[in-house]
């Protein structure tokens, strides 16, 4: 008796855990119109990057991730047919980085309807005696959704 209970509960907290992979825009927006929590996995590497309009030749070797705490989409018609729909979503948490000390890392993702997705990360350091920030890092990320039969290095998962 007390081995099956063991597994019963085994199984109850594995499956509350539980991941799907979302593997386009669609499987992103019913996730999210269906309150679950989704959560971003992104290796750099796999994507391009942008530093002042200008693909750069190396893309540092990190991952990263986040949640879609809070979120926005926008359909076309929004932009009156001008701009694609898209969901975008951002967060800031404040880091000791070795070079710049204490400074706001904003990391922004805009997941587009063609499941391409495009990250903007900064870090924002706060100006003495000002509400103001300083841009001192600013780069832009291109990648894709990875659908399982790409090699895109943005995963979407939803719980």
């Amino acid at each position: 008796m007390k081995k099956l209970s063991l597994l019963l509960l085994l199984l109850i907290s594995t499956a509350s855990f539980s991941q799907t992979q979302l593997k386009s825009f669609d499987e992103l927006m019913t996730a999210l119109k269906a309150g679950k929590n989704v959560k971003a996995v992104i290796y750099y590497a796999k994507c391009k990057l942008f530093s002042d309009g200008i693909e750069e030749t190396e893309v540092p070797n990190a991952i990263g991730g986040m949640s879609f705490n809070t979120y926005e989409y926008f359909d076309t018609s929004v932009f009156k047919g001008k701009r694609p729909s898209f969901v975008t979503t951002s967060e800031t948490v404040l880091i000791n980085h070795r070079f710049y000390g204490y400074v706001n890392n904003y990391v922004k993702l805009r997941v587009n309807i063609d499941n391409s997705i495009e990250i903007t990360a900064q870090y924002l350091k706060n100006r003495k005696f000002s509400s103001k920030y300083k841009v001192v890092m600013d780069e832009t990320f291109k990648g894709a959704i990875n659908d399982g039969t790409n090699e895109a290095g943005i995963y979407l998962y939803a719980e």
